[in-house]
């Protein structure tokens, strides 16, 4: 195996880390949208919205050595 890890394991990784950043900014904004409906739960599913977010970003950033 190549030591600069390969071009398709980096271009994967910011595949799915984009994947990630955008299905979580769908499902906050559909969070956010329908406060109302949810209620109390809101909370919740904002924080669940959040977590996808957050791995894409460190998906997108992450360096492969």
């Amino acid at each position: 195996m190549s030591e600069g890890g390969g071009f398709g394991l980096s271009f994967a990784e910011r595949f799915f880390g984009l994947l990630l950043i955008i299905t979580g900014a769908i499902a906050m904004y559909y969070t956010f949208l329908s406060t109302n409906e949810l209620g109390v739960y809101s909370a919740f599913f904002g924080l669940l919205s959040v977590i996808p977010l957050v791995l894409g970003l460190i998906l997108m950033t992450a360096k492969i050595e």
